[in-house]
C-alpha cells in the first residue's frame, strides 16, 4: 500500500514536471538564447538584432505548431509592449542599460528585451492551459486591481518618491493570505 501511493506521487510529481516544462518552453528558450549569445561572437550581426530574429522566429513557430493560440499571442504582445515601456523608462532613468550596438533598439532599449516579459505572459498562459488552472474565492476584483496599478505604478514613481515595494508586498500577501489563515485549523 505505502509503495502504491509512493509510485502515484512520483509518477504525479513527473507528470507535474512534464507540465511545466511545456509551459517553460518560450521563456527557457528565450534565457538559453541569451545566455548562449553572450559566449558567441557576431561577425555579420549585432547581438540584440540576433536575438530579436530568434525571439520573433520562436513565437511565430509557437504559433504556427499551435503550441500558442492567437489569443495567447494577443497577451504575450500586450506584455511585450509592456515590458519594452517599462525598459525604456528604466533606461532613460539610468537603471541599467544595454551597451552593445544594434539597429533594433529604441532610445537605447533592444527591441527584443520586451520578449523578457513576454516570456512570463506565455508561460502564464500555457500553465493556465496544461494545469486545466481555475480561480475560486477571487479576491474583491476592486482590490486586486488596484494593487496590481499600484505595484505597476511603484516601478514609475520610486524614483521620485518612496519606494512602497515592501509596503505592497505585505498588502498582496494579506489580500491573498487571509483566506487561508482562516481556513488553517
Amino acid at each position: 500500500m505505502f509503495e502504491n501511493l509512493i509510485k502515484r506521487y512520483f509518477k504525479s510529481f513527473l507528470f507535474f514536471g512534464f507540465k511545466n516544462m511545456l509551459a517553460c518552453f518560450f521563456p527557457a528558450f528565450i534565457f538559453l538564447t541569451l545566455a548562449i549569445s553572450k559566449k558567441l561572437e557576431f561577425t555579420f550581426i549585432y547581438r540584440y538584432d540576433f536575438l530579436l530574429i530568434v525571439c520573433v522566429a520562436m513565437q511565430f513557430f509557437m504559433v504556427k505548431s499551435k503550441m500558442e493560440s492567437r489569443n495567447e499571442l494577443l497577451v504575450i504582445c500586450l506584455f511585450h509592449i509592456l515590458g519594452l515601456a517599462m525598459e525604456l523608462f528604466k533606461v532613460i532613468k539610468g537603471s541599467w542599460s544595454y551597451p552593445e550596438e544594434a539597429y533594433s533598439k529604441f532610445y537605447g532599449v533592444p527591441l527584443y528585451s520586451g520578449f523578457m516579459y513576454a516570456s512570463v505572459a506565455s508561460y502564464m498562459c500555457q500553465a493556465w492551459h496544461w494545469f486545466n488552472l481555475k480561480i475560486e474565492k477571487q479576491p474583491k476584483q476592486f482590490i486586486s486591481i488596484a494593487l496590481a496599478a499600484l505595484i505597476y505604478l511603484n516601478f514609475f514613481t520610486h524614483h521620485y518618491i518612496y519606494d512602497f515595494r515592501w509596503i505592497l508586498l505585505l498588502a498582496v500577501m494579506h489580500q491573498h493570505c487571509a483566506e487561508f489563515i482562516i481556513l488553517l485549523p
